[in-house]
């Protein structure tokens, strides 16, 4: 009964990590031509925040809250590979105590990485035109469909 509670926990913290550190990352339309392709491989971070940037077509007086929004999420993703590379360094010698308090870990950064995204985001939405909400909102949506699907099935 632990192991399938501990199970689900497992799950919604990787539910909380698509959706907190890759955050409006994994909302990006993938890249569609080689050289593009090529960059999303070589820094997949980079490559989301420039694609967000253009599908949300930020403006030069948006500038200061992307930029704040940009550093908040490159943060997030390096404290999530900071995370990641101690956690394969551990892997072989964890017990099972150390694999949950791992799982703890991971949900706890995700949680820290939120509550920094949140208002990075809210400041930057606050200042979107009406299409550019428009199209944040059904990025948003359509990812939190997506995964909503992925689950029932």
């Amino acid at each position: 009964m632990f192991i399938q509670s501990a199970a689900r926990v497992f799950a919604a913290a990787t539910l909380v990590v698509s959706l907190v550190l890759t955050g409006p990352f994994a909302f990006a339309a993938p890249a569609t031509t080689e050289p593009a392709m090529a960059a999303a491989k070589a820094d997949p971070v980079e490559a989301h925040i420039k694609e967000l940037h253009n599908k949300l077509h930020i403006t030069a007086a948006q500038q200061t809250q992307w930029d704040s929004l940009v550093q908040v999420m490159r943060d997030n993703a390096k404290a999530m590979t900071d995370l990641e590379k101690q956690r394969g360094q551990d892997a072989s010698a964890m017990t099972a105590v150390d694999a949950i308090k791992s799982y703890q870990a991971v949900i706890a950064a995700h949680e820290a990485g939120m509550a920094k995204f949140v208002p990075a985001f809210q400041a930057l939405y606050n200042s979107m035109s009406s299409a550019q909400k428009e199209t944040a909102d059904s990025m948003f949506r359509g990812k939190v469909r997506a995964a909503a699907t992925k689950k029932s099935t």
